[in-house]
């Protein structure tokens, strides 16, 4: 008893020397708009962890907070799913020998704006959207697009990895740091993504050869260009696709007397597009039909005639988050994913849209 008397008597003395401190009323009241805006956060369906910074005042005093830099424990743990999967599975693809074509035509498959690991809410915005879902319509976007080019004598595909692909450059924000509402851990949308253009890309290979060009986009402008390394990477083996993924922001491709050519869409006006065309592409000149593809808005754009080449925007199945949805930016009825048909002398021949 008397070993209990002597520690509670220590314990007094030495809070007796360091008086427990208490918050002053005007200390307490930024604690508590701290706290609202965490559960402002969570009304959201944000990780109130990823809240980049703020600043709380009131009369008498002010707080700034910042959170920590981003763990890096997700990205390390993408690198060693890439890694271990590229160690495990390194196909080897036989060369595809394919009979000539006479009056062959290209076709230009344009899964546009995936954003995979966006999350949307019909309650929200009245549209439901999330990885599986984008997975599921993408599928079913390209096989119905291939299905209604059947009656096409197809000899070369251009198929557009196009920026967006996913929702996010890592963590829950996109490149510039805007906080997104995200479907699951980026790890895991990465190699859903991977995966899925995998499955597309061979899809393509069973009906022609195909060239494969990437343009970044603004939500994942970083792991957008890894991932078109990445896919280089798997199909590095096989003899019936090209690729054009280098970081410039604007891809050309010359077929017969058609030059296409493709930009995300967020940087450039439209009407600088055909100048920047002709100075950047030497086939400007060798072509008679000439068309630039754009992306970024997701909602179709009547398709403008300038001086030499003709310029629309794709659509995207991608949902409308609560962002979009308030905005007013996107409607339900013009989800879709695109495809066209080309021929050598004639230009575009055929618009294929896949509505959902």
């Amino acid at each position: 008893m008397d070993k209990y008397k002597n520690h509670n008597k220590r314990y007094k003395e030495s809070n007796r020397n360091n008086p427990r401190y208490r918050l002053k009323p005007d200390e307490a009241e930024i604690v508590r708009q701290y706290r609202r805006a965490k559960e402002e956060c969570e009304k959201e369906g944000l990780d109130p962890d990823t809240l980049h910074s703020g600043w709380i005042k009131n009369k008498n005093a002010s707080l700034y907070f910042k959170q920590p830099k981003k763990d890096e424990t997700d990205f390390k743990k993408l690198c060693e799913n890439l890694i271990k999967e590229l160690k495990d599975y390194t196909p080897k693809y036989t060369k595809i020998k394919r009979p000539p074509i006479t009056d062959g035509h290209l076709f230009f498959c344009c899964p546009s704006d995936l954003h995979i690991g966006k999350l949307c809410r019909t309650f929200v915005s009245g549209q439901e959207y999330n990885s599986q879902i984008a997975v599921i319509r993408a599928l079913e976007g390209v096989k119905g697009c291939v299905q209604k080019a059947k009656g096409f004598n197809i000899d070369k595909i251009l198929f557009l990895l196009s920026g967006d692909l996913l929702h996010v450059d890592g963590g829950q924000t996109t490149t510039k740091g805007t906080i997104q509402q995200t479907d699951g851990l980026f790890s895991d949308n990465f190699i859903i993504a991977k995966k899925l253009m995998v499955e597309i890309i061979e899809i393509l290979l069973s009906i022609a050869d195909v060239h494969l060009i990437f343009t970044a986009g603004n939500h994942d402008h970083v792991t957008g260009f890894l991932m078109a390394q990445v896919l280089q990477a798997h199909f590095r083996q096989s003899k019936n696709i090209t690729f054009d993924i280098d970081y410039t922001m604007r891809k050309y491709y010359t077929y017969g007397n058609v030059l296409i050519g493709s930009t995300h869409g967020d940087r450039i006006k439209w009407d600088l597009l055909p100048m920047l065309m002709a100075d950047e592409c030497e086939d400007w000149s060798k072509t008679k039909y000439r068309y630039m593809f754009t992306q970024h808005v997701h909602h179709k754009i009547s398709n403008k005639d300038l001086i030499g080449c003709t310029i629309e925007s794709l659509r995207s199945p991608s949902g409308a988050d609560s962002f979009h949805h308030k905005g007013g930016y996107q409607s339900s009825n013009n989800l879709a994913i695109e495809s066209f048909l080309f021929h050598k002398e004639y230009g575009q021949v055929s618009r294929i849209t896949h509505l959902f």
